[in-house]
């Protein structure tokens, strides 16, 4: 008789012994049950800007209080936070935090939002649940920056008090989500579908844009750059989550095990911006770059800039006199932007 005990948090479902710990580093076996071992532990505490998670469409000009703890259940090889994703949580500079005093801090500095980030809430999720539910209990909004990767049982809790979350779709072919995040893709796919169909959840995708080689025929030489992949992302979110939600085209730059290339061209960026929109997709945007036009949003009906970004800053908006008031409503045309305003 085996005295195993199976995780029930992602489709890894890890079969772990006493004491023994997951594939994501900080889940583990006690007294023959799987636990978290990060739970009220912080590895990063910081005041953000709510564009960095990054949301476009989530109030606007606000700030976050932005928290992480430490593993992670992916295995990409462009990771760009691999000391916290594959690291244990002793290994690492830690401070203890209470959900209770997560939320009190939040309030204390005014952020209208507190964000689970920096490594992948999934694997962190019931202190990110029970965080979440003291700061909805105190009026501050919950952002889930995640990965997705989720079973459904673990992914309701998760996401139960959850007011916006970003999801990385990192890519749509399953065998690039094999050969570079060691995942199944439609996981992630599910992970959307239920955000979009049985949550409240305001909700935009990321996609890290990987640029492909010339190598030795191995599955990681073929990045997700080309027309063809560029454009299938785009026809799936467009026809199972719909026009309005934001996407965010980011620069991949040499980090972990994959530096065998160079960073993501600006060109190639702004091909994947020219495909999202004519494929119909209202709110597009670039990241890990500095190019205000495209850092803009924009009116989905006169096509003026409603808000002008300079990275992280607002410089200007359209939609109200000042970045705190910002409103959803073009100024110019009259026409509703989508998001949480």
């Amino acid at each position: 008789m085996s005295n195993k005990v199976v995780c029930p948090v992602c489709p890894r479902r890890c079969s772990l012994s006493e004491g023994q710990r997951g594939v994501c580093h900080v889940r583990a076996c006690r007294n023959g049950e799987v636990v978290s071992t990060t739970y009220g532990i912080n590895t990063g505490l910081a005041i953000d800007p709510i564009e960095k998670k990054p949301l476009a469409h989530f109030y606007p000009g606000s700030t976050a209080l932005s928290l992480g703890t430490a593993g992670c259940n992916l295995g990409c090889l462009f990771c760009q936070n691999s000391q916290l994703s594959s690291s244990q949580e002793d290994e690492l500079r830690s401070v203890a935090v209470s959900p209770q005093q997560i939320a009190q801090t939040a309030v204390a500095h005014d952020c209208k939002s507190v964000a689970y980030t920096y490594n992948d809430p999934v694997v962190w999720y019931e202190y990110a649940a029970d965080s979440a539910k003291a700061c909805r209990d105190l009026g501050v909004k919950n952002v889930a920056v995640t990965g997705g990767y989720i079973l459904p049982e673990a992914r309701k809790i998760l996401f139960e008090n959850m007011d916006a979350a970003n999801v990385d779709l990192k890519g749509i072919r399953p065998e690039y989500y094999q050969a570079f995040c060691r995942a199944d893709v439609n996981v992630v796919l599910d992970t959307l579908k239920y955000l979009k169909n049985e949550t409240d959840v305001w909700l935009e995708v990321t996609n890290l844009v990987v640029p492909s080689i010339t190598g030795n025929g191995s599955a990681t030489d073929v990045g997700n750059d080309s027309d063809s992949d560029l454009q299938a992302w785009c026809d799936w979110v467009l026809e199972t989550l719909g026009d309005a939600v934001p996407v965010h085209f980011s620069a991949f730059y040499p980090k972990y095990k994959i530096i065998d290339r160079q960073p993501t061209s600006f060109e190639t960026l702004l091909r994947a911006w020219n495909i999202a929109r004519k494929a119909g997709l209202k709110y597009v945007y670039l990241g890990n770059v500095r190019a205000a036009q495209y850092e803009a949003t924009y009116c989905p009906n006169c096509g003026k800039p409603v808000i002008v970004r300079d990275g992280y800053r607002i410089d200007a908006s359209a939609l109200a006199d000042n970045p705190q008031g910002i409103k959803n409503v073009c100024n110019y045309c009259g026409t509703e932007i989508d998001g949480r305003f």
